[in-house]
């Protein structure tokens, strides 16, 4: 028997106890076709739903201020709308730097621990709002600090992208990646659509209720406290039912190569515009539409462009695997391109009062391109470092093996930091909102997605790439 062979059958000679829920797994090798039947895909498909609704809530938290802020005046608070937009901004600001942090170390504790640690500790700054938000008195540097807080929630992403990654062979990571990023990033539509419900319900209220200029009575702290024993709930799934993954448990030392690679550099750029653009967007788009089109309701309208975002980014993985990944990415800054221009067009202007409808159908297609682009990124990245790592190797050498291990080492913490850059998008698009004239922000968007559109024709998909994907 090779050595390759001897390699591919280790695994099923394993103590089979390693692969029961909350065991840490030492032999994995998902390349192998009959160890992904007989075992593998079970595993895989438990630890990736057990993620799925985690990294849901984590985005809850995370975004629970985009619709917050846009009650805190009927109640009292008296913020300027810049205020506001702010408020909406800084857990982005603080959901980037934090997802940096979470890239590296969420591989080198496992995808066990560190899912149910960083969802626990999500219920500090949830605690914290739901108290805050009860007095009207509460001073604006403090609810920029409960803020900052929330935006750690957006960074369990990177460490669940990253861990998830470790679990699928090559031929179905852009599925595994595009289903539980894009489920999860479905916690931006469900708190954007549950908490107008949750604040006006005084069944589930903790505390008094508040009153509107209008009269009516309204419960702001559930927009908060509601989600705290879910987090719990989830916590405790995590920790008992996921696997920590052994050849995943990668020293620093081994990821901080990825910042020597230019291709790190150049996918973090792509997923700015996309990734960058759907969370952007779906912090601003409910102070948006109640600044610009105040005749409409948030309630009824924010939650659809991040829910179809988000169940475009699983097609766009899903296609992704089909037609290759560079050309749905350049296909999804093209849509999105389009989709800018027309939300131009629909904006009031002069005289005129613009059409919400036009505006909201535009807007929905940005969505839905920035969802596929999602998808079609993080199906790229592997591909890119395992064909840099294993250009003209063969397969079943102990330099091979080496080789594929590293690249899947690389392709994590890729992953991870890419989303951590984007997730900047977060900050940055509200802050522009904030502070240009929104047709001039709209512009500028449209011109970065020109510039995504040729490093991604040049580098991935043109004849001769330099690494085709």
């Amino acid at each position: 028997m090779s050595s390759a062979t001897k390699d591919a059958v280790r695994p099923q000679l394993a103590d089979p106890a390693q692969y029961r829920p909350g065991r840490t797994i030492t032999a994995w090798t998902p390349q192998d076709p009959s160890f992904w039947r007989s075992t593998g895909k079970k595993v895989a498909t438990r630890n990736l739903w057990i993620a799925v609704p985690a990294l849901l809530v984590a985005f809850v938290v995370w975004q629970v201020w985009s619709i917050t802020a846009t009650s805190l005046k009927d109640v009292g608070f008296g913020f300027s709308q810049s205020q506001l937009f702010w408020l909406t901004a800084v857990p982005g600001l603080t959901g980037g730097s934090a997802r940096i942090l979470y890239t590296f170390i969420g591989p080198m504790i496992g995808q066990r621990r560190f899912t149910a640690l960083s969802t626990v500790v999500l219920i500090v700054p949830l605690l914290w709002l739901g108290f805050a938000v009860q007095d009207p008195g509460t001073p604006y540097g403090t609810m920029i600090a409960i803020a900052a807080l929330c935006g750690i929630g957006g960074a369990n992403f990177s460490s669940s992208l990253a861990n998830i990654g470790f679990f699928y062979p090559k031929g179905e990571k852009g599925n595994a990646t595009g289903i539980n990023g894009g489920l999860g990033n479905l916690g931006v539509s469900v708190v954007q659509l549950l908490t107008p419900i949750l604040i006006t319900s005084s069944v589930l209220a903790i505390g008094a209720g508040q009153k509107q200029a209008n009269g009516s009575e309204i419960y702001l702290q559930n927009a908060a406290f509601v989600w705290v024993p879910v987090l719990i709930v989830l916590a405790a799934v995590a920790w008992f039912g996921q696997n920590d993954l052994k050849v995943a448990s990668t020293p620093f030392s081994r990821q901080k190569v990825i910042f020597r690679r230019k291709h790190t550099w150049l996918m973090t750029w792509l997923y700015v515009g996309t990734f960058g653009s759907f969370i952007g967007f779906a912090a601003a788009l409910p102070l948006l539409i109640k600044t610009t089109f105040p005749g409409y309701s948030v309630a009824a309208y924010a939650w659809m462009g991040p829910a179809l975002g988000a169940l475009a980014r699983w097609a766009g993985g899903w296609i992704a695997d089909k037609l290759g990944g560079a050309r749905v990415t350049i296909l999804s800054f093209a849509g999105m391109a389009a989709s800018l221009i027309g939300v131009i067009t629909f904006l009031p202007a002069g005289s005129g009062s613009g059409s919400f409808q036009g505006f909201f159908l535009c807007f929905l297609s940005a969505f839905f391109f920035s969802g596929i682009g999602n998808g079609s990124t993080f199906r790229q990245i592997p591909v890119i470092f395992r064909g840099q790592h294993l250009k003209g190797l063969t397969e079943g050498t102990p330099q091979y093996a080496a080789a594929l291990k590293q690249a899947e080492i690389e392709s994590g913490a890729v992953t991870g930091f890419t989303a951590a850059i984007a997730a900047y998008g977060f900050f940055f698009i509200p802050a522009m909102f904030a502070n240009f004239a929104v047709t001039s922000a709209m512009w500028g968007f449209v011109g970065f997605y020109a510039s995504c559109v040729a490093v991604a024709w040049w580098f991935y998909a043109r004849p001769g790439a330099e690494a085709p994907s």
